[in-house]
């Protein structure tokens, strides 16, 4: 095992709610700044899950904070798998169980707004799983493995010829990042939603964990973006952070500048995305074997 698959899972397991809040306090200062506010502290997600957890607990259902705990160590397994250089097609699944818990942690409260939000979690788990599944197929066909560190130690640069996997991956991410327009189950805006969908029964200590779990999940999928471009050149990783910083400054103009479409055109816009650019992309490389 090198160094890095060492050193990788330690710093995404302190470093990445760290990574994953200053992502939000950015996103929140440069949303306000394009609709003309000035905007809260960078520090302000941090701020509000400390106030969080010293708030009182009313539980909705008891359940709710077992399942969301689960929430949060099922992705910071998926992390360990990923930045350990395990296999990715693992990360995914144990990523899609996370999303599961997820759905049965907001289901259970029984709230008609819940039953609704949950509802469209699972079409949003529905559009994005296929994009995702066969991107780790793509790097299968290009490095001929599916774990992340023979990934990272090919020649090849993953993007030059992942190109359609790559943006069928970011329809993808758009979702999972629950960012405009398929912002469907939640809204991190209060222009975008008068009652917060999956998180309208959450609260105090449950809402934290969510919050933390979601940041962990930003840093995880920024990890996997970097991947695109990372390989055994040390120099890799500068560009990719630079293709992270790229697309994380895309999606906020993105969550900015798009309105939220209705959860069966979602569903149809993805799935079109996945089989014309995963789809195409998959047959040239199947014919360049």
């Amino acid at each position: 095992m090198s160094p890095i698959q060492i050193i990788f899972p330690i710093l995404f397991i302190i470093l990445g709610p760290f990574v994953g809040g200053l992502m939000d306090g950015i996103d929140r200062k440069l949303s306000a700044r394009l609709q003309g506010r000035i905007g809260p502290s960078i520090l302000q997600p941090f701020y509000d899950v400390r106030k969080l957890m010293n708030k009182q607990v009313i539980g909705v259902n008891r359940a709710q904070y077992a399942l969301l705990l689960s929430y949060l160590l099922l992705m910071i397994v998926t992390g360990l798998l990923f930045f350990s250089g395990s296999d990715i097609l693992m990360s995914v699944f144990v990523l899609s169980t996370a999303s599961i818990f997820l759905y049965f942690a907001v289901v259970e409260t029984g709230s008609p707004y819940n039953t609704i939000a949950s509802n469209r979690e699972l079409v949003q788990i529905m559009a994005y799983e296929p994009a995702v599944i066969l991107m780790c197929v793509g790097f299968y066909l290009v490095a001929g493995s599916f774990n992340v560190h023979d990934i990272m130690q090919s020649e090849t640069i993953m993007i030059t010829r992942m190109p359609g996997f790559f943006i069928a991956f970011l329809f993808a991410l758009a979702v999972k990042l629950r960012k405009s327009p398929f912002d469907v189950s939640t809204g991190h805006h209060a222009h975008q939603e008068l009652v917060q969908g999956i998180k309208t029964e959450m609260g105090a200590r449950n809402l934290a964990i969510f919050q933390i779990a979601e940041w962990y999940e930003s840093a995880l999928l920024m990890g996997m973006v970097a991947l695109f471009i990372v390989d055994r050149r040390p120099l890799s990783f500068f560009f990719g952070a630079l293709l992270v910083l790229a697309v994380y400054l895309f999606m906020i103009l993105l969550d900015n500048t798009a309105a939220r479409i209705k959860y069966t055109k979602m569903l149809k816009i993805v799935w079109i995305a996945t089989i014309l650019f995963s789809g195409l992309n998959l047959l040239v490389l199947m014919l360049m074997r």
